[in-house]
């Protein structure tokens, strides 16, 4: 504990001093620690916090928590320092590391159901969009309207058809970025209305139409049963309290009558 102390009040002085700076390490060293960022920690982090989030920032300070914890770890364990306290060391300090990527994983896995409710809104939308411009067109000016969720799935896509990539593997790769109830089928169907020539488009259109009106009947149906749940449960409690209640005042009247 002395050691620890003592670490840091030197660190403390060093810094003061500005003779140490524990941030320009931690951004000297951050650059090798980027081969440990997951594939979907950005897209991640713009589900939970928007499209202007500083990425970057986020990253390096998640470093910096790790970093601080296995030296913090190793000066805990410096009067009896050995293999196994190192590795202990390195592995809690991984653990705090990880910790924010597992808090995003859990929030986008808990929204996937508010997600899945949400597509058809937006799709209908998109529907409208799409009687007037082409599907790439209709795409990019539904950005602005999109659930926030959506946007950074959406440039994405738009990009990438943009860029010239005419395959369903643009629409595909959205779709696995919102793996919710039927949104493989809706890409693919989205897909194939923008190859479609402008003489199917209509009936096309309407097939489109079709399956966003089942899937909003079924987003209303999942409101309606969530919303009939949660009043059961709320009368069951009720009834519940009211019947322990009464149970309670029973055996008090009892009791107080054999006290007689």
């Amino acid at each position: 504990m002395e050691f620890i102390i003592i670490g840091a009040i030197l660190l403390y002085i060093l810094e003061t001093n500005k003779q140490l700076s524990t941030k320009k390490f931690i951004d000297d060293v951050e650059p090798y620690f980027r081969f440990l960022m997951e594939e979907d920690y950005e897209f991640l982090l713009k589900v939970r916090y928007g499209a202007d989030v500083d990425v970057n920032y986020l990253y390096t300070q998640r470093v910096r928590n790790g970093i601080v914890t296995i030296v913090f770890m190793i000066f805990v364990f410096l009067t009896n320092l050995n293999f196994i306290s190192i590795v202990f060391s390195f592995i809690v300090g991984y653990l705090v590391f990880k910790m924010q990527y597992s808090k995003l994983k859990k929030y986008y896995k808990n929204n996937l159901h508010h997600i899945n409710l949400m597509l058809p809104y937006y799709l209908k939308s998109l529907e409208i969009l799409i009687q007037h411009y082409t599907v790439p067109v209709a795409l990019r000016k539904s950005i602005k309207t999109a659930p926030e969720i959506f946007k950074p799935g959406l440039e994405r896509l738009v990009s990438k058809i943009e860029a010239g990539d005419s395959t369903v593997d643009p629409y595909m790769d959205f779709a696995k970025e919102y793996p919710v109830r039927d949104s493989m089928r809706m890409m693919r169907l989205l897909y194939r209305l923008g190859l479609g020539s402008q003489e199917n488009k209509q009936e096309q259109l309407m097939m489109f139409s079709r399956t966003v009106s089942s899937l909003q009947n079924k987003a209303r149906e999942q409101k309606y049963k969530e919303r009939l749940e949660t009043m059961e449960n709320k009368t069951m409690l009720m009834l519940g309290a009211t019947g322990g209640g009464i149970l309670l005042l029973m055996l008090l009247s009892m009791m107080m009558m054999m006290n007689i």
